[in-house]
């Protein structure tokens, strides 16, 4: 494989020479290990390419995005708010009988403290059948993935009945306003599309063998800059004074920290539920059946806030209290202390009154609750009776038939939120994670298998709903 980011990891002669031999660009399937390979090649130069955000500089790697599609002859462009931070997009055209499919990837990444790796992260270092790298798993594995299923598609001439659009995005990670804002309010005819595949969900597979395949139909909303600002009057340590803000902002935090906001379920969750519980064991089976039955819905919430964390949120909007600030010396009272709130909503969750209760609950007039300062959009959750959905479940038991495809509500924030906003079906699919996955953290990778199961995948679900007839117009 080679090793400078320039290089196209186009090795598909052979297929193609197979291909039409046969006398149909489609009468074989594809070469899934070459395409692993291929996908392997294309995600080592994106790695290499440092695209931290800040600053981000992803304009290099649309560029090199730009160089690969060029040379396979599938048009492409790059649009940008900032020159250094552009987002390319790329379309093959269907027959227009149908809406297209959007295949979306972020290419910026987060920082990366490099006394703490055990490989350069920027290497694209292959060990241990992983590839090792910042954004091998978030989200630049996936994007290579994506960008392999556009020359499989183009290079063995599938009939399509709709576009297949790519978009590398930029400044997902904290910046939107240059990827999927500047994309929506100034490109969308560019992107719009009946269907979305971006990331968000994942495969697991203890054991080596896939058992579940989560497809994220939905997300909860941060509310970014919701804070405790509890006021005082300053003096001297010496003299304690009863309007303390320390004292009056350390007992709104602990009351907060104590809420469960009311669990409320969609459709989404509710589907989460019933089918993780035919994977499940019998006890904690039980508890996803019963949640909702009047007669063990309290026990079964306290079970899952301190043995399932992450489900427990999925169910309700949640708060967590994680900055404290406050005082600038020992021996002195400050007037001013504050702690700001992580808080999740629930996509329908009422802000105003989710403001209210947080006031009625903490009931201290020195303490204000202040409104956010920026949030992603609400909508409602991706349709689990659509063709995407049904097409990914399909291929999923095809590919794994010992393994149930999991509707889920991420707790996190994807930009298929503003896609959503806007009407496309979007859903968030994944590679195979586990322990080693690394997303965010110190010596991220991913398995050189797993991307190669995820090619397929995707492959198999664009060609499912985007396919056409060959004797359908063009």
């Amino acid at each position: 494989m080679s090793n400078q980011p320039g290089t196209t990891p186009l090795r598909l002669v052979t297929d193609i020479l197979a291909v039409g031999l046969a006398g149909s660009a489609t009468a074989q399937p594809p070469d899934f290990e070459q395409a692993r390979d291929d996908a392997v090649e294309l995600l080592q130069a994106l790695v290499r390419i440092d695209t931290r955000s800040p600053p981000g500089n992803e304009t290099l790697a649309a560029e090199y995005l730009k160089t690969v599609l060029d040379e396979a002859d599938i048009p492409s462009k790059m649009l940008s708010l900032d020159p250094t931070r552009a987002n390319l997009v790329a379309r093959l055209e269907g027959n227009g009988s149908k809406r297209p499919i959007l295949l979306m990837a972020h290419t910026d990444v987060v920082g990366v403290e490099r006394d703490d790796w055990t490989v350069d992260p920027f290497g694209g270092v292959i060990r241990d059948g992983h590839l090792w790298g910042r954004g091998a798993s978030d989200d630049k594995g996936q994007l290579a993935a994506m960008v392999q299923v556009m020359l499989l598609l183009h290079r063995r001439q599938v009939p399509l009945a709709r576009d297949v659009i790519l978009l590398a995005e930029s400044g997902e990670e904290g910046t939107t306003e240059v990827g999927i804002d500047f994309m929506v309010a100034r490109h969308w005819d560019e992107i719009d599309a009946e269907f979305a595949l971006n990331e968000g969900g994942r495969m697991t597979a203890p054991g080596g063998t896939v058992d579940t395949v989560s497809i994220a139909t939905t997300e909860k909303v941060p509310w970014r800059g919701i804070k405790l600002v509890a006021r005082g009057t300053a003096g001297h340590g010496s003299a304690p004074r009863l309007d303390n803000p320390i004292v009056h902002l350390a007992a709104a935090v602990a009351k907060v920290g104590a809420y469960q906001s009311p669990m409320r379920l969609n459709e989404t969750t509710r589907a989460y539920l019933e089918r993780l519980a035919t994977i499940s064991p019998p006890d904690v089976a039980f508890w996803y059946r019963n949640l909702e039955n009047p007669r063990f819905s309290e026990m079964i919430q306290a079970q899952l806030r301190e043995a399932d964390i992450a489900t427990n949120s999925m169910l309700r909007t949640s708060i967590s209290p994680n900055i404290i600030t406050g005082g600038f010396r020992r021996n002195v009272i400050p007037a001013e202390a504050e702690a700001e709130l992580d808080v999740r909503a629930l996509p329908d969750e009422d802000l105003d009154q989710f403001l209210t209760t947080l006031r009625d609950l903490i009931d201290d007039p020195a303490v204000e609750v202040t409104a956010p300062t920026s949030m992603r959009p609400a909508a409602p959750p991706s349709r689990l009776d659509s063709e995407m959905f049904h097409a990914l479940e399909q291929v999923q038991q095809e590919m794994f038939p010992d393994a149930v495809t999991v509707p889920t509500m991420l707790v996190a924030a994807t930009d298929s939120a503003q896609l959503r906003a806007n009407g496309i079906q979007a859903y968030g699919v994944g590679m195979i994670r586990d322990d080693l996955s690394g997303v965010h953290g110190n010596d991220e990778r991913i398995s050189i298998e797993g991307l190669g199961l995820f090619v397929e995948y995707l492959y198999r679900v664009v060609v499912e709903v985007a396919g056409a007839s060959e004797a359908a117009p063009r």
